[in-house]
């Protein structure tokens, strides 16, 4: 319960630090008791405007109503949300200001219960009981630290991340407290504005002042984006080494791992990660497929089912985890339950994508189980979509429909698949290999590596053409080049870009044009949606802005093939 002290002198001095009667506060707690106490609390603050809810869901509706100044949020909600759950799903959908504070309050202690996705923590944990004295404190603190990343965090939210990097420079000239804070972020938005150079030295300026964990793990991300994977092995390893909770360190080397081959180890970081933190939806849908990928059918079957347990109120809840099961079942032979898992799949996820996702994996399950006539027909009537249809899938969905296809006898129209994927993909070494390895697993191993060097030089040829014309002067032609071949390669992340750049540049030389500029900023919200913090979209983006009222400056040097 909360302790109710007769206020001081001292405690009047502090609520007048920040004016809160006029803010907005939502109490969430399925205790009524609870709640009631919270509010009085907050009353005895000054506080005017306190609503309440009394389960996740509702305080979801008033969340999506009501901008809120602060929330206290219980962990423990009883049926339905939990208070992680709550915070997620409202920072995914920005139901939150970037100047909202969130108080998660708890009776526990547990480290489970207080560790979610790194990227949703709430701004405080306060332990029950509370007393008026700790909650004025701690709100006042965050309340505080808010003002200084409120500009900064709306920047973020808009996708400025160059000009919010540039707010954490003049926040950290007036604002020494916040410094190491602000550095972090600074740190955050280069990486996400394609300048790992200047993230690297942020990160080594903290590390001269303090060992910070998070600089050396912002570090090793650098390391593992360059492709130097054992020196980002060696650092995350050192990070975990430091400190055995610091759970994304856990999730960025089972990350290092794959890009290195080594699926046996990752599946065993994520493995210690799940034990550790296990109420991560995304987390243990990694190990599950890492698992499943291993042929380790038991981890994968206890990834995916607590990945479905854990995410049937959660805003990350994935349709990954209910195909991934329906596969095991199918290894297991129990193809019954794998059928029922792909109606409640179609059920809980709408969309076209899902239901030939659902499909594909039907036809799996046959194959896996032994079941060859159905698999062979549920194959026949995916083939029949691709031949009926220009329209291809995504990269994963297209690999395990090639892997289907070619299991039960196709043979043209996986090929097709695949070379599709090769050419959106052209430069993607990593995926590459996955593809040689669907085509030496379907007996075509030299047909594949041949495939594959042709489709690559294909998509190199159609992008260059561009460039050339681009290089010699011939701007609307570079510009309608493009456009035709991001029409035939929809996905590739280096045409796209080139094609936004090729686009401001013709602006930047012949003058801002509306449509053009509309046209840009979809190819770059296009490939964002593709692969969110690729290292050209903040600059492109930042190009594009600068020419709405002028135009002049030049183009950066394009990304030839």
């Amino acid at each position: 319960m909360i302790v109710d002290p007769t206020p001081n002198a001292k405690l009047a001095t502090k609520v007048q630090l920040v004016d809160w009667a006029g803010k907005n506060y939502l109490v969430v707690d399925d205790f009524i008791g609870i709640r009631q106490l919270l509010r009085e609390s907050l009353r005895n603050l000054g506080a005017k405007n306190i609503d309440q809810a009394s389960s996740g869901g509702e305080a979801i509706a008033m969340l999506a109503r009501i901008r809120y100044d602060v929330v206290l949020c219980d962990y423990n909600l009883g049926e339905g949300k939990n208070g992680q759950q709550v915070l997620e799903e409202a920072r995914v959908r920005n139901l939150l200001l970037p100047s909202s504070v969130w108080l998660m309050v708890s009776a526990e202690k547990s480290v489970e219960s207080v560790m979610g996705a790194a990227e949703h923590q709430p701004d405080a944990y306060l332990i029950k009981p509370i007393t008026e004295g700790v909650l004025l404190t701690r709100l006042n603190r965050v309340w505080h630290k808010k003002q200084v990343f409120k500009q900064i965090d709306q920047a973020f939210a808009e996708k400025d991340y160059l000009r919010a990097a540039k707010m954490c420079d003049s926040q950290i000239a007036s604002n020494k407290l916040h410094e190491m804070e602000l550095l972090r972020m600074k740190a955050r938005l280069m990486l996400k504005s394609g300048e790992p150079e200047k993230a690297r030295e942020t990160y080594e300026r903290v590390l001269q002042e303090r060992d910070y964990q998070w600089a050396k793990a912002g570090l090793a991300k650098i390391r593992m984006t360059n492709g130097e994977y054992e020196q980002a092995r060696q650092m995350f390893q050192g990070v975990i080494a430091e400190n055995r909770y610091y759970i994304d360190a856990y999730d960025q080397l089972a990350l290092t791992y794959q890009s290195m081959g080594q699926n046996e180890e990752a599946c065993a970081v994520l493995e210690r990660a799940a034990k550790l933190s296990p109420n991560s939806v995304l987390r243990q849908r990694s190990l599950g497929q890492v698992s499943l990928k291993l042929g380790n059918v038991g981890m994968a079957e206890k990834a995916f089912r607590k990945c479905i347990s854990i995410g049937e109120y959660s805003v990350m809840k994935t349709v990954d985890a209910y195909f991934g099961l329906a596969r095991v079942c199918g290894l297991k032979h129990d193809t019954k339950e794998a059928l029922q898992l792909l109606v409640l799949a179609q059920r809980e996820f709408a969309g076209e994508q899902i239901q030939l996702r659902s499909k594909i994996t039907e036809g799996m399950v046959y194959h896996e189980s032994g079941d060859f006539q159905r698999a062979r027909k549920a194959g026949d009537e995916l083939d029949e979509l691709l031949v009926g249809s220009s329209e291809r899938p995504d990269t994963p969905t297209c690999l395990e429909l090639a892997t289907l296809l070619f299991s039960v006898g196709h043979r043209d129209s996986p090929v097709e698949l695949l070379c599709y994927v090769i050419k959106n993909n052209h430069d993607n070494l990593q995926l590459l290999d996955d593809v040689q390895k669907i085509f030496d697993h379907a007996h075509m191993g030299d047909e594949g590596l041949a495939l594959i060097r042709s489709s690559r030089k294909e998509a190199s040829d159609l992008m260059n053409q561009g460039v050339s014309l681009w290089k010699t002067g011939k701007l609307p032609e570079a510009v309608a080049w493009m456009r035709s071949a991001r029409m035939s390669l929809p996905n590739n992340l280096r045409i796209l870009f080139n094609s936004a750049q090729i686009i401001i540049s013709h602006m930047q030389q012949l003058g801002h044009d509306p449509a053009l500029a509309a046209e840009a900023t979809e190819v770059l919200l296009h490939v964002d949606k593709i692969l969110p913090g690729q290292q050209r979209f903040a600059q492109l983006m930042e190009q594009l802005a600068a020419l709405a009222p002028r135009a002049g400056e030049e183009a950066a040097e394009l990304d030839p093939g």
